[in-house]
């Protein structure tokens, strides 16, 4: 046997700071960093003083003895570069600030004194204590803080999940540079993902390493390598420790530094810039650094058990803010005076600001404080910026009118790759990706036929990493600049995203206060009927309805497809748009010609006028419906094709008029009980017009079962004719039609 040592192409590289390093760097760089640090930790500490006294709702997870990390990182950062990080992001998010609002640096005298950055801690501390006055209406609070910009994408509740977010603004970072450069290479902006260690385990992390290596995305992978997940420790959970190590199998060039040390992060960030923006492709970062308290809350760690007050103790001898204030009293910058008069003159500062949201309590017999009640957001506001308003019958582009004749004979499948193809020719906005979306000649289902010939920029083959590219997807959409259509071949694999596409996209516009606008079209193949068994043939609309921020299309014909979907590109809200595998292949009339076309926001179809019962359906099921009703002889059914399925897009004026004509309901699907879309509105129809019902809301689902792939058992678990038949029996039973 002959074995030889694997030899990698990627460096990583251990960065350490010198006395050099600090006696090059101007006074005013470190007067600058200096500030920064220590308002930060101000800021902080008064910020855990609330938490003490209850005045702060929800978790309060600080970040103390991380300032080093960010403050360190964010100085090297130009005014395009764009940052976002996670539930510990106080640090990152008011560096990222200052640097912004104080470009030119700040100093000792003035620290944190001027009108714009007095509103900027006054907005965060808002934000943070969920007030109305926040960045995003105090929705949002610790864990969700985003200013746009100030190029603070939002910081995320979620371990891991702002990762695959911050990859799309890469690409859109890289996409725009390429395009202003004209061939040359572009000087390109970059985007710093922030994270931690119990991060760096997360699969929507590595996917997202994968992605960017794959693509040269200008992102880069901070990790803050704080040696605590809460109270595991590192040891336990990862085999190396050297998370910079991570970056190599990727294919990307990776940093370890010490993260106590806010020069040699300093240095460390300044490489890996001048990596990203000559177009080399992804960096990442380890910073091994410590927080001072426990994962959430006033005290530290050792008071929980899982680490000792020795090990505290050895971690604050190594204090980032000391470490800065000690070469600078070496270079005779700076007096202790000096340094006890900036902490006074910050802690004062935010003292000030604390003073405007609180006043005494008049119930408190303990002179205590509360927040002042006119600050509190208005509670009618409560379902506010879940989605754009949009009125029932809106269309905002293009003719919602169609000629009557010119209809040709198109394949469904052609219906879908047309309007895609009309929209990126007049609109540079939209991006198509997903696997595979790039060969076959149109995808797996032809849907995409021809689309990378014509725009091979925008048109993106992605590897089988769903949580990286839906993420990535909401990254393009959340600053509006981009309209990415993501195909998942089934909505099964949706379930694997299922963080980016229900806690980031869906819930993103309503947590960060309306900030974020996010147009992502999700389209998927329902494949149920297909043989394709449990994991490949779910309806997801039942799931989709029942979460919060999204929009639903279910087209029951191509011409509807091309109508809907040219609308759902229209909206600033996610739309998941549906497509039944047997669809694809199927011969109808379509104005292939008018691919300006759209169908108004919240209309239903009446599919077939009737006065005995109103049958509510959609997709697939509207023409069986149809079919029956043709062909019963007891019952004259009114079928309503609902076309759009969400909460705010649902068609309650067209349902209305038909229930108080037939006062009787049949919701008709044919997926399974448990994911079932007619669950919750049978629900809502019972609410509304109960008054208006002679008998209960009968429905048509499929079994409890997934299907099988078993071609018998499939047809059980389905339903389908026989059913809608059967419940029309019944309901003529009701009436005394037996």
């Amino acid at each position: 046997m002959m074995c030889k040592e694997l030899q990698t192409i990627t460096p990583a590289t251990v960065i350490s700071s010198t006395d050099t390093d600090w006696d090059e760097a101007t006074p005013q760089f470190l007067e600058n960093m200096l500030v920064q640090m220590m308002s930060v930790r101000s800021f902080e500490q008064a910020l855990l003083d609330l938490a003490r006294q209850g005045l702060i709702h929800g978790p309060m997870h600080s970040s103390i003895g991380q300032e080093g990390a960010a403050i360190g990182s964010i100085l090297a950062l130009a005014k395009d570069d764009q940052v976002n990080g996670t539930h510990r992001g106080h640090h990152q998010f008011v560096g990222k600030a200052l640097h912004y609002l104080r470009p030119e640096g700040m100093n000792l005298v003035d620290a944190i004194k001027g009108d714009d950055v007095e509103k900027f801690i006054y907005r965060t501390l808002s934000e943070i204590m969920g007030l109305k006055d926040g960045f995003s209406g105090g929705r949002g609070g610790s864990m969700h803080l985003q200013w746009l910009e100030a190029g603070a994408l939002g910081t995320n509740a979620i371990v891991g999940g702002g990762v695959p977010l911050a990859a799309g603004n890469a690409w859109a970072q890289r996409h725009e540079a390429q395009l202003a450069a004209e061939g040359s290479t572009p000087d390109m902006p970059v985007t710093v993902s922030y994270f931690g260690d119990g991060a760096s385990n997360i699969g929507s992390t590595l996917e997202t390493l994968n992605l960017a290596a794959a693509w040269k995305l200008p992102l880069c992978f901070f990790i803050e390598n704080n040696q605590y997940a809460v109270a595991t420790f590192i040891e336990d959970v990862i085999g190396d420790e050297e998370l910079a190590a991570r970056g190599i199998g990727f294919g990307v060039t990776s940093y370890q530094v010490d993260g106590m040390d806010p020069m040699a992060v300093y240095l460390a960030q300044r490489e890996a810039l001048a990596h990203m923006r000559a177009g080399k492709g992804p960096t990442l970062i380890e910073a091994k650094t410590y927080r001072y308290y426990h994962q959430n809350g006033p005290f530290p760690g050792s008071a929980f058990g899982y680490r000792t007050k020795e090990e505290e103790q050895d971690w604050k001898a190594r204090d980032p803010i000391e470490l800065v204030v000690s070469h600078m009293e070496r270079r005779g910058l700076l007096t202790s005076g000096q340094r006890d008069d900036l902490a006074s003159r910050l802690d004062a500062s935010i003292a000030e600001v604390i003073d405007r949201v609180l006043e005494q309590d008049p119930e408190s017999d303990r002179g205590g404080r509360r927040v002042k009640p006119t600050l509190w957001p208005i509670t009618d506001s409560v379902n506010e910026h879940i989605r754009k308003e949009y009125e029932r019958g809106t269309v905002i582009e293009g003719t919602r009118s169609l000629p009557t004749d010119g209809a040709k004979n198109t394949r469904f499948n052609d219906a879908i790759a047309a309007p895609l193809d009309y929209r990126m020719a007049n609109d540079a906005q939209i991006v198509v990706m997903g696997e595979d979306v790039h060969e076959l000649k149109g995808g797996t289902n032809g849907a995409t036929k021809g689309l990378k010939a014509a725009y091979p920029d925008r048109v993106l083959g992605t590897p089988i990493a769903e949580n990286a590219f839906t993420g990535l997807a909401g990254g393009l959409a959340m600053t509006g600049r981009y309209k990415p259509i993501v195909e998942f071949m089934y909505p099964d694999f949706m379930w694997v995203a299922g963080d980016q596409v229900f806690n980031q996209i869906g819930k993103a516009r309503h947590m960060y206060g309306g900030q974020s606008s996010m147009p992502v079209i999700l389209r998927t193949k329902v494949a149920t009927g297909g043989g394709y068994g449990s994991q490949h043939s779910m309806d997801p609309a039942g799931i989709f309805a029942t979460s919060p921020g999204w929009r639903i299309v279910a087209p029951s014909c191509a011409q509807d497809y091309i109508g809907l979907m040219n609308t759902a590109l229209d909206l600033e809200d996610p739309v998941l748009v549906m497509e039944h595998i047997d669809f694809y292949l199927k011969q109808e009339p379509v104005h292939i010609d008018q691919l300006d076309y759209r169908l108004p926001v919240g209309i239903a179809r009446v599919a077939r006028e009737g006065s005995d019962v109103t049958v509510l359906t959609y997709f697939n099921m509207v023409q069986p419906a149809v079919d029956v009703a043709n062909s019963h002889g007891k019952i004259d059914a009114e079928v309503i094709d609902l076309r759009w399925l969400d909460r705010a897009s649902i068609d309650w004026e067209t349902i209305s008029e038909s229930v108080k004509k037939t006062n009787s309901v049949l919701i008709v699907e044919q997926g399974a009980q448990g994911t079932s879309y007619g669950s919750w509105l049978a629900d809502e129809i019972q609410r509304r017009l109960f008054d208006w019902l002679d008998q209960p809301v009968q429905r048509v689902t499929g079994s409890e079962a997934s299907p099988s792939i078993s071609k018998v058992l499939e047809s059980a678990a389905n339903a389908g004719a026989d059913d809608i038949r059967h419940a029309f029996d019944n309901i003529a039973h009701g009436l005394g039609r037996n």
